[in-house]
């Protein structure tokens, strides 16, 4: 049997189950006219919370997420750049290329354009 992954495993069950006791007794108790709404802030909600999102910022969250994991590919790359010599070199310059591409396209449509009216107004 595996000992230390089983010690771990009740190390782990041990600690939570003392932060849990611990934030119990020492934490404040409180029972404010807002505590049980939802988005506990002490600020009473009004309005629904289905608000409908423009499509737009959709399409920037997803744009930022595209474009921002190629830093994680370049610091994968930086870690690895004496080692995988010019060929690891010349496939990052393609690679930033494409992105480059790939932005130089986004913003030429307008779908980073915050201020342009939305599609089904024309």
């Amino acid at each position: 049997m595996n000992w230390p992954l089983v010690v771990y495993f009740v190390f782990v069950i041990v600690l939570v189950a003392a932060v849990l006791a611990v934030s119990y007794l020492l934490g404040q108790r409180h029972s404010e006219p807002a505590t049980g709404e939802p988005y506990e802030g002490g600020i009473v909600s009004e309005g629904s919370a289905h608000v409908r999102f423009s499509m737009r910022y959709y399409q920037v969250a997803i744009f930022f997420v595209v474009f921002d994991l190629e830093a994680a590919f370049l610091y994968a790359w930086a870690g690895a750049a004496r080692e995988i010599g010019w060929a690891g070199y010349w496939g990052v310059v393609l690679f930033v290329f494409t992105l480059g591409a790939a932005l130089l396209y986004v913003w030429r449509i307008g779908a980073l354009d915050w201020s342009r009216k939305s599609d089904r107004s024309r």
